[in-house]
């Protein structure tokens, strides 16, 4: 990963550490098997980085201005699309067609040929040979917080903040898209791509996400 990559990573590291450094429990924390797991915030950004939803759960967490929010939004969603494409990825499977068939004859073995019509033959459109999906950045981890992002199939992407200690963080944000799905997108008021603005869905996801 280039130097440039690192640099962007550590503005972002930065940038999401603001809300978090004090929040009184963090402040005062202390080594112990029974800290209490606490989340701190909800944001969902669409598939082209703008933020439509941005909640916060945990009291005494600083307050940032919705600027803050909209650079924060959009420095991940640029970090997140540099990291799919330079992460590593294993190479695609060897074609079946180069495995050779011992029982085949000497003339099957001679390539078939082309019509003047066919464009040569590559493995950019063999589905076979194309590159293995990367999913980019999961997840991202301090003394403070853990930040846990999923993303659906359509580019949206949930970006959940809570404690280090918090277990479980992808089942919990694979919740929320679920609760996203079924009170937001089936809710023939709200229009795509657009902030979220359903009070069923705040009750939902605030029920799910502050329990004792």
């Amino acid at each position: 990963m280039g130097r440039g990559t690192w640099g962007c990573r550590y503005e972002l590291h930065s940038l999401l550490s603001l809300t978090l450094t004090q929040h009184p429990a963090l402040l005062a924390r202390q080594p112990s098997p029974t800290t209490n797991m606490v989340v701190f915030a909800l944001l969902i950004i669409n598939k082209a980085g703008g933020l439509i939803y941005t909640r916060t759960f945990a009291p005494g967490i600083q307050k940032l201005d919705s600027n803050d929010y909209l650079i924060l939004a959009g420095t991940f969603h640029g970090i997140h699309a540099i990291s799919r494409s330079i992460n590593p990825a294993p190479p695609p499977p060897p074609s079946s067609s180069s495995t050779p068939n011992p029982s085949s004859s000497t003339t099957a073995s001679q390539p078939a040929p082309q019509l003047p019509s066919q464009p040569p033959s590559s493995t950019a459109g063999n589905p076979t040979r194309r590159r293995p999906h990367t999913t980019g950045i999961e997840s991202l981890e301090s003394s403070h917080f853990r930040l846990t992002c999923f993303q659906s199939p359509t580019g949206v992407k949930f970006l959940l903040f809570t404690s280090p200690e918090q277990p479980n963080t992808d089942v919990v944000v694979r919740r929320c898209y679920e609760m996203y799905g079924n009170y937001v997108m089936k809710n023939p008021f709200y229009s795509l791509e657009m902030p979220i603005r359903v009070e069923k869905f705040d009750r939902v996801v605030a029920g799910y996400l502050v329990r004792p």
